[in-house]
């Protein structure tokens, strides 16, 4: 046995997640935070047609994710993306480069939910720094990572059920108002809805839609995934389509879309004309657990691919170990969270998080290219749930068309992240890939 397969001997990962549990991690990342400030933004680029959005960034979410659910019934690898690039392209440039960007997207997003949790406290804490705040949160979530997938799942299941509430209560309060205004009025400046308006508008709220990849960054914790993986994608992406469109024709209809746009809690906006008794305190609480559901599986996925991609030398070896108790991988744990704290305390996070899109849309498409090839290529394993090579062909040309519609300056941001990857690619020189450490990983797939 080679050093790099005994490396991958020690302590694994615990199965605990079940179909349901990983429905609701899927789901809890993608509905986040971002839904809460996302309203405001769409209206303004979309004016009351925000459902086109929706329906735009829906269907390259959906071509894309039956492409992970696919791969994820084919290799349940906790390195998701990176692993299924080296396994399709066999080049460890490529796969690191596609690796780190969907880490690097985790971590800033992780970062931008940090600050936003200060940012809501610190104005009912007088006197206690947002600095303080920031380290407090990345360490508690910390904590509960390292502990265990059981813990995190806890607290994922009981912060998605409290932000689904926040959604349900906007969503039941506009069904009164539903059908009272014209849902293909375009936004102001604009005489008529226009194709790249609505590509524009799906570039947008495809960052609502983000979540469902990093679910294969947890398979090897879930039980039984080549079943459980599938269904569970389809599931998430299912309820959280219902869930944007009411939520959407609910905001539209009760406050106009230029006043949405305007407004720096839109959706609080919506809850005061709604619903006048309705306590606002209460809603921006939901949001902090809104705020800190996205910043957890943002930390759980990170870590997870860094594991993941320690295991095929992508990253230094060490990050792939994994504790003999808790059996999490405490290490890559520790090491995303001092770089997470980094960006927090580094300022303006919008720049990176605007680019976040962009630069999972390149990766979605090299994902569903990975698969076409792999499908085509004889001897693969076939999952238990096989899609016809038509799908990732249009997730392709979906998410291509989608990015060609981004704003510039998310494309340039998005291209300085991946110069910053090439760069440390260059530096780090990973040289623990080897054949056997890749036949290794094989192996255990077809078991």
């Amino acid at each position: 046995m080679s050093t790099d397969t005994k490396a991958n001997a020690g302590p694994t990962l615990k199965r605990t997640i079940g179909l349901w549990g990983l429905v609701l991690y899927g789901a809890g990342d993608m509905l986040g935070s971002g839904i809460y400030a996302l309203i405001g933004k769409a209206a303004g680029a979309m004016g009351n047609a925000i459902w086109l959005a929706f329906l735009a960034s829906m269907t390259a979410a959906l071509l894309t994710g039956l492409s992970y659910a696919s791969l994820g019934s084919r290799y349940p690898r906790a390195a998701g993306a990176a692993y299924v690039t080296h396994r399709a392209f066999g080049r460890p440039f490529f796969s690191y480069l596609i690796g780190l960007a969907v880490l690097a997207s985790g971590l800033t997003s992780f970062a931008a939910q940090s600050r936003a949790f200060a940012g809501y406290l610190s104005a009912r804490l007088a006197g206690v720094p947002m600095e303080v705040i920031v380290l407090g949160f990345i360490a508690c979530l910390g904590l509960v990572n390292f502990w265990g997938m059981r813990e995190s799942s806890r607290l994922n299941a009981v912060c998605t059920a409290v932000e689904v509430s926040g959604l349900l209560v906007i969503i039941l309060a506009g069904l009164r108002y539903w059908g009272k205004v014209d849902y293909f009025e375009p936004p102001a400046g604009h005489a008529a809805l226009t194709l790249p308006l609505v590509l524009q508008g799906g570039v947008l709220t495809f960052y609502s839609f983000i979540g469902f990849e990093d679910m294969i960054n947890v398979v090897e914790e879930v039980k039984e995934p080549r079943r459980v993986f599938p269904r569970a994608v389809l599931l998430a992406l299912g309820a959280v389509t219902l869930i944007y469109a009411a939520v959407s024709i609910s905001a539209v209809s009760v406050v106009p879309h230029a006043r949405l746009a305007a407004s720096k809690e839109p959706l609080v906006e919506v809850v005061r004309v709604a619903l006048p008794a309705f306590p606002v305190a209460l809603f921006t609480a939901i949001s902090l657990f809104a705020i800190t559901n996205t910043a957890l599986l943002n930390f759980i996925m990170g870590s997870r691919l860094a594991y993941g991609m320690a295991r095929v030398g992508l990253v230094p070896k060490r990050l792939g170990a994994v504790h003999p108790v808790r059996r999490t991988p405490h290490v890559a744990i520790a090491a995303l969270a001092a770089i997470v704290l980094l960006l927090a305390f580094s300022g303006d996070l919008s720049a990176l998080a605007s680019a976040t899109s962009a630069l999972l849309l390149g990766v979605f498409i090299v994902i569903n290219t990975a698969l076409v090839v792999l499908k085509r290529r004889a001897g693969e394993p076939r999952g238990r749930f096989e899609i016809p090579l038509a799908v990732p062909v249009g997730g392709i040309v979906v998410c291509a068309t989608l990015l060609a519609h981004a704003r510039p300056r998310a494309l340039l941001t998005a291209l300085g992240l991946l110069a910053g990857i090439i760069a440390l690619y260059f530096v780090m020189r990973p040289r623990g890939i080897t054949e056997e450490a890749i036949i290794e990983m094989e192996r255990a797939d077809t078991e």
